[in-house]
């Protein structure tokens, strides 16, 4: 406390700081990246572990037998899929109701801002089904789903027959405390959200569906089978959902444990673990399913049906099937007696999931980075944001010393005026408000007046924006107060320098990937522009770090982790597609990526690029 109350000490350290800022910055970026990738090594990381008491054992008899039938019950469900070309309702429900379960059914429709090319589908209607089974020894005040998505094509019919056996089988147990959900829901996630819209009471994306007629309690965990083979090589968990949440860490350990215990081999991010975590090809094995989870967290958007139970605070993963030319193969039977393990473990909860993390990273199955040790990689990329703030006050806060026919005079600071540093501000949000509003609310008038379609019209718009956004806020506070000054360009790039800060610190406690993606380019963009570089070529540095380029990167970064390279034109049609998938997911689901992008991260990069520009 002594050296910030003493005034000499304080002006010592301010100049300290100001004179070696830019090695400091230069040491906290690089210590930023390196404590990041450090994280994928097995030492510096935390093996998992049972937080939750009573799911701290997997000593339970897991009998289910019947996984043949259920793989024909998978065929007649094909069958019937085919007949009627779509969901077959009448016979999921005679299915479900000869199961013993309460059945119902729940409409819904949905019309989307503009079509999915992906999928093909502007005007989605469909049926979701569901079966409850009450628990016989509780009071039904608690429930757990199963869900098992129905698609239109001829995949995932095996999850679906598995759920139907699970439910005959449950059906005879009497151990229940809690009552099981069996849901089949059409359309992957808008299925998905129209029935949790509807069993919560809410309508938050706009959602046309049919109240629920029945409803169990309130929801403590789901798990979301995906199966497309009557055999599988190993089985995948999914945690990524909606803007980067994740269910407690013991769920992911749940699974983890009876995959053990069964003898399924069990993947995260469709990679097995690798015990050389002391070779170069072991932690860079690790460094690559760790960068695939924070791509994916990052994307913001729910990577399974599970990422929609999260935002109703509701602990849910995906489980997905793997078929691939491993000889190590598992059948029906296997997975059906390991989900029935996990839900009986999770029947004996007497509260929610609460007592592991819910910020984690994994590099593995069996190892996790919690939030303290991943936050200080953050906190070094934001410290020089503070610290160039830090110089820039000093500088303003100096006289500057002129010197005339030999005689010192100290000039007072010039005070720049409020409309030159205010209206770079205002214009660079209002071009975010128009790349956030006008590419969906133009998309008539471009298909018109252009050769394309209504997805393409949206995209192209939205690139057309961000790219003539460079030349609105151009030079923008001459219009109002003449030349701009020199002490203009450094209040303007203190109040950026700031709102960056904030703006990235507020997105990493959301999530971290996204935050921390963001500032490895914004930060460097920040701190060294100023008016007086060559102008040619630190414009071209700047828009290569521009929020844009950096999603660019993110899309060829993803398919080099996923061992599917992509040319530059396939990777440019991908990252075309992830803008119009973002719009889409922000409109259909709630995803915040898009709107924040758009509406704050742009415009602030923004100012950056007016300051560049400044005279």
């Amino acid at each position: 406390m002594g050296l910030l109350s003493d005034p000499n000490r304080r002006k010592a350290l301010t100049s300290l700081l100001t004179r070696l800022n830019t090695p400091i910055c230069v040491v906290c970026y690089l210590a930023g990246i390196a404590w990041f990738m450090g994280l994928a090594f097995e030492p510096f990381t935390l093996r998992t572990y049972m937080s939750e008491n009573a799911m701290g054992s997997t000593m339970v008899e897991e009998r289910f037998p019947a996984g043949e039938r259920a793989l024909a019950t998978a065929r007649e469900f094909a069958a019937h899929k085919r007949k009627v070309g779509g969901m077959p309702v009448e016979w999921l429900v005679k299915t479900m109701q000869a199961r013993g379960l309460e059945v119902f059914t729940q409409s819904f429709t949905r019309t989307l801002p503009f079509p999915d090319e992906n999928k093909e589908r502007y005007m989605v209607r469909g049926t979701n089904i569901y079966g409850i089974l009450r628990a016989p020894r509780a009071p039904r005040t608690e429930a757990l789903v199963l869900s098992a998505p129905c698609s239109p094509d001829n995949s995932n019919n095996q999850a679906v027959g598995l759920l139907l056996g699970l439910a005959q089988y449950f059906r005879s147990q009497i151990y229940w405390a809690k009552d099981i959900i069996f849901l089949v829901n059409e359309h992957d996630l808008i299925g998905m959200q129209a029935w949790l819209e509807g069993y919560h009471h809410t309508n938050i994306t706009g959602m046309d569906y049919t109240p629920l007629q029945g409803r169990a309690g309130s929801i403590q965990a789901a798990l979301s089978l995906e199966l497309s083979s009557d055999v599988i090589t190993s089985l995948d968990l999914v945690l990524e959902g909606l803007n980067g949440q994740l269910p407690n860490l013991d769920l992911a350990n749940l699974f983890h444990a009876f995959c053990q215990k069964i003898g399924v081999l069990c993947t995260i991010q469709g990679k097995l673990q690798r015990g050389d975590w002391d070779t170069a090809e072991g932690y860079t094995h690790a460094v690559q399913t760790m960068m695939l989870m924070v791509l994916k967290q990052a994307s913001g958007r729910p990577w399974g049906d599970h990422g929609l139970f999260l935002r109703y605070h509701i602990e849910a993963a995906s489980v997905r099937g793997i078929n691939s030319f491993r000889q190590y193969k598992t059948d029906a039977t296997t997975i059906g007696r390991l989900l029935e393990g996990m839900f009986r473990k999770l029947n004996n909860l007497l509260e929610r999931l609460h007592q592991s993390y819910f910020f984690y990273l994994m590099p593995s199955l069996t190892h996790f980075v919690s939030i303290g040790y991943y936050m200080p990689a953050f906190g070094l990329l934001a410290t020089i944001l503070l610290l160039r703030a830090l110089d820039l006050w000093v500088q303003l806060g100096t006289p500057a010393q002129v010197t005339e026919d030999g005689a010192g005079e100290v000039e007072p600071p010039s005070s720049p005026g409020v409309l030159s540093v205010l209206t770079p501000v205002v214009i660079s949000h209002l071009t975010g408000v128009a790349l956030y509003t006008l590419p969906v609310l133009s998309q008539e008038t471009a298909v018109e007046h252009f050769p394309v379609s209504e997805t393409e019209a949206v995209v192209l718009t939205a690139i057309a924006i961000y790219t003539a956004g460079l030349a609105l806020p151009h030079n923008t506070h001459r219009f109002i107060s003449g030349e701009g000054t020199e002490q203009g360009w450094r209040v303007l790039k203190l109040v950026a320098l700031l709102y960056l800060a904030v703006l990235l610190g507020c997105t990493a406690l959301i999530n971290f990937s996204l935050g921390f993606i963001l500032a490895i380019t914004l930060v460097p963009a920040a701190a060294c522009v100023t008016p007086h570089l060559p102008k040619a070529l630190t414009a071209l540095a700047m828009v290569l770090l521009s929020p844009g380029c950096t999603l660019l990167y993110c899309v060829f970064i993803f398919q080099e982790l996923q061992e599917a390279p992509v040319t530059l034109p396939e990777g440019w049609m991908l990252f075309l597609s992830v803008i119009s998938q973002g719009i889409l997911d922000h409109s259909l689901y709630g995803s915040l990526v898009y709107p924040l992008l758009a509406l704050l991260i742009y415009p602030c990069w923004l100012l950056l690029w007016n300051i560049l520009f400044w005279k």
